[in-house]
């Protein structure tokens, strides 16, 4: 750990893991931030299984973005794997530059191989912890890494953390992962799952050949630590604990809530969670622990991914203490960790939250199967948004709806399903099919949305985590069952809600978002599990230019990728 007389940024290598642990000074300027990503196949070892993997400089997670707020960033990313390859910086609004967000096929064509592309944005008005990650395939599996952004003035609305650390969950396959994924649409199933969750890239004691394969972080009594941690996984909600230690809750998505403390956290795929531990315990060695949650009978990696908590002088002969992680299943403790949630909403950081309504939307999410001849049951499992499974385009929509080139994609896309149905009854097993086509919803600048997503019984039910790209989201409203618009509506929460940009729909259950179309262009929305985003479980708005230049998308890069 870095000493606390240090105000300047430093790092340490610690097992093996490049782990950036930072100070700030008490005021940063703005300042260009330039940062070079090569794109390489390492090979890496885990679980007794060495493998080729994509990576980013080399490293499993890639290496962490620090910023301060206000800075301009340049990342130049050049492709040296076999994969056409693009890189999301996941949770950073990229205000009228949609060419910087990085979906494949949405706001750009891939970096082919052998090629570069500069990713070039201002970070404005966002502070807090973001994360990036490969938007292309599956490739995010092992091309991910985590976004610091420092505040301006240096200081947080909470008490100052004497240090601080990333904590990036993920998972591992010994397999070649885009090899699992052919297989799995070829039969019309799901590949194979992860066979390790990792905490900074480690799967931890629990796994053989986990000597040199378990994260530790030393701490010093009677001090306060702000852990970053950020959901990486593919297709999994983890839960997060720590043995004997009560973590406060500061941050969600890089937006601060109102404090407070719990044992668990829960934490879907694309999102990131900061909070506070206070090193107040006896000296010793202490467990994390991060697991699946899945409140139905779909099968998902159940193992438990473990790293340490460990006291300064504490000797590496002591045996840890176990963390007492909740039952995979415990939908109440997740219930009752979301409503906790709340914005800040001070009058530095207040809650912006849309009272009025210009545009309301409701989505059903369901799964589905489609005729597949050549798959194992002649059927193969979609999913789809008001029964749409999205169709990616052969070019980059953005560049499509820049250049008003026609036939690229549809802007009809329903703003509600075209029949209703009781969505979270008995399991509908008749009429699977769902429709295909790369439709669009098209919206009014600075016009106001509201959004509810509503899970469905088409299969099953279960949980989503969606993300909105361009935006951050009001969460003003959940609940189970089905959405009552005559009566749900009246116990929204109009006064600080969470603000975050991927929330969870309950299982079984609804979720209602509020958000300013402010930002032009066209921005992504899908489910966070690649899984179901695979089989179409995706969407996007075309955000229309307002009045003027400042109003309006800005023109391409240059080296912007071609297909």
């Amino acid at each position: 750990m870095v000493p606390r007389t240090s105000l300047l940024m430093r790092s340490i290598v610690l097992f093996g893991g490049f782990i950036m642990l930072s100070l700030l000074s008490p005021a940063s300027e703005a300042a260009l931030k330039k940062y070079q990503f090569d794109v390489v196949v390492k090979n890496v070892s885990r679980l007794c299984h060495a493998k080729p993997i994509v990576t980013v400089n080399g490293m499993f997670p890639g290496p962490t973005i620090y910023v301060t707020e206000g800075d301009s960033v340049i990342i130049n990313v050049t492709n040296y794997a076999q994969y056409n390859m693009s890189i999301h910086w996941h949770g950073l609004k990229q205000f009228r530059n949609g060419w910087a967000d990085g979906p494949a096929y949405i706001t750009q064509c891939p970096i082919q191989s052998g090629q570069s592309y500069a990713y070039n944005f201002t970070v404005m008005g966002q502070r807090g912890t973001l994360w990036w990650h490969a938007h292309i395939l599956w490739l995010r599996a092992t091309v991910h890494g985590a976004i610091v952004i420092k505040p301006k003035d240096g200081t947080f609305p909470f008490p100052q953390p004497y240090q601080e650390a990333n904590l990036v969950l993920s998972e591992w396959w010994n397999g070649d992962v885009e090899e699992a994924v052919k297989q799995g649409n070829k039969l019309g199933l799901p590949p194979a799952m992860s066979d390790a969750h990792t905490i900074n890239g480690k799967p931890g004691p629990l796994f053989p050949c986990s000597e040199k394969h378990t994260y530790a972080l030393e701490i010093e009594s009677g001090k306060t630590y702000l852990l970053r941690i950020v959901n990486a996984a593919l297709d999994d909600e983890l839960f997060f604990t720590i043995a004997g230690h009560n973590m406060t809750v500061v941050e969600i998505d890089a937006v601060y809530v109102k404090p407070f403390t719990t044992n668990t956290l829960i934490i879907a795929p694309g999102q990131t969670t900061n909070v506070l531990v206070s090193a107040d315990r006896s000296p010793g060695r202490y467990f994390i622990g991060a697991r699946a949650f899945m409140d139905v009978p779909i099968a998902v990696d159940n193992k438990t991914a473990m790293a340490i908590l460990q006291y300064k002088g504490v000797p590496n002969t002591v045996i840890p203490i176990s963390p007492q992680l909740p039952t995979s299943n415990n939908t109440e403790l997740v219930t009752s960790y979301n409503k906790k949630l709340r914005s800040l909403n001070t009058a530095k950081f207040p809650a912006n939250v849309p009272l009025t309504v210009d545009r309301k939307l409701f989505y059903t999410i369901g799964l589905g199967q489609n005729a597949c001849p050549t798959c194992l049951n002649g059927t193969k499992l979609t999913a789809s948004l008001n029964n749409i499974s999205f169709v990616m385009p052969q070019i980059g929509l953005l560049q499509a709806h820049y250049n008003n080139m026609k036939g690229v994609f549809t802007t009809d896309f329903p703003d509600k399903p075209l029949k209703a149905f009781n969505y979270t009854g008995v399991p509908l097993t008749a009429n699977l099919r769902t429709n295909l086509g790369t439709r669009l919803s098209k919206v009014a600048f600075n016009s106001t949305v509201e959004l509810v997503l509503q899970d469905t019984n088409l299969l099953s039910v279960e949980s989503h985590p969606f993300h909105l790209h361009g935006y951050n989201f009001f969460v003003v409203g959940t609940g189970v069952g089905n959405f009552d618009k005559a009566r749900d509506p009246a116990k929204f929460n109009l006064v600080d809600p969470p603000e975050r940009n991927t929330v969870g729909v309950p299982t079984g259950g609804w979720t209602a978002i509020r958000f300013t179309a402010d930002n032009p262009g066209v921005w992504f929305m899908h489910c966070h599990l690649e899984l179901h985003t695979m089989w179409g479980l995706k969407m996007a708005f075309v955000v229309e230019n307002g009045k003027g230049p400042n109003e309006s998308v800005l023109p391409p890069p240059a080296d912007l990728p071609r297909c």
